[in-house]
């Protein structure tokens, strides 16, 4: 039977294993896994026998924004529920309550998934203070490889 508990640090090893199972996170080195799981404010991992099999972290301020990151499922436990009891896991996780919502981003061909354990599409189009609404757009800042250590 699947368990839910916190990641600390001393799990990087089996959280890069994990990691490793994707091409998405194949770069992802024991030491810098490490340093993630101790500077995240939520980490979540689910065992099966005592192996790690699911994991998500979660950034926070516990006030107003938490956003879900890095959830992943080891190939052979998909669509065995390890998924749903992931997120449930975060979605309950004591130290998110006073949080409005939780948000994460996915391939498109995710959606249906994140949707059958109560996410929804995000409305891009806000109310803005000057009158009428404008659409949201997500930007991001990338690093040179040179730059990101």
């Amino acid at each position: 039977m699947p368990t839910v508990r916190d990641l600390k640090p001393e799990d990087a090893p089996a959280l890069t294993a994990l990691y490793g199972e994707y091409d998405w996170w194949a770069d992802r080195e024991v030491d810098r896994v490490r340093q993630a799981l101790a500077e995240t404010a939520v980490a979540i991992g689910v065992e099966d026998d005592g192996d790690l099999v699911a994991s998500a972290r979660v950034l926070t301020d516990f006030t107003y924004y938490a956003t879900v990151y890095d959830v992943i499922v080891a190939a052979d436990c998909r669509g065995e529920g390890v998924g749903v009891t992931l997120l449930d896991g975060v979605v309950d996780h004591p130290d998110l309550q006073d949080v409005p919502g939780l948000t994460l981003l996915c391939r498109r061909g995710l959606i249906p998934y994140y949707e059958s354990v109560g996410f929804e599409l995000f409305d891009r189009e806000v109310d803005v203070p000057e009158g009428g609404s404008e659409e949201l757009v997500r930007m991001i800042y990338e690093r040179d490889d040179d730059t990101a250590e």
